[in-house]
């Protein structure tokens, strides 16, 4: 059914996924107990960051999306969260 460069692309995207959800579970906890803004914006990047990396395996995996279109999107996502995460760390 799948290869192992299929197998070992699924196992690195899921890892990824798990920790960009740890580091955005972590970062609400960090806004939650401090208060502040830019914690705030911290886990609003980082979880833009993640649903990027979630969409991108959906959409190529169960969507039929060609390669190429689906790491388009994702790009925008880490893109979108990076800025966000840049303008919580200027404030």
């Amino acid at each position: 059914m799948f290869d192992t460069t299929t197998m070992l692309l699924v196992f690195v995207r899921l890892l990824v996924l798990v920790l960009g959800v740890l580091i955005t579970y972590y970062s609400l906890q960090a806004y939650r107990r401090t208060g502040t803004p830019y914690m705030r914006n911290a886990t609003l990047g980082f979880g833009i960051i993640t649903v990027g990396v979630f969409i991108e395996g959906v959409l190529f995996e169960f969507g039929g999306f060609d390669l190429a279109v689906v790491h388009i999107i994702e790009s925008v996502a880490i893109g979108l969260g990076f800025l966000v995460l840049l303008i919580s760390l200027r404030q």
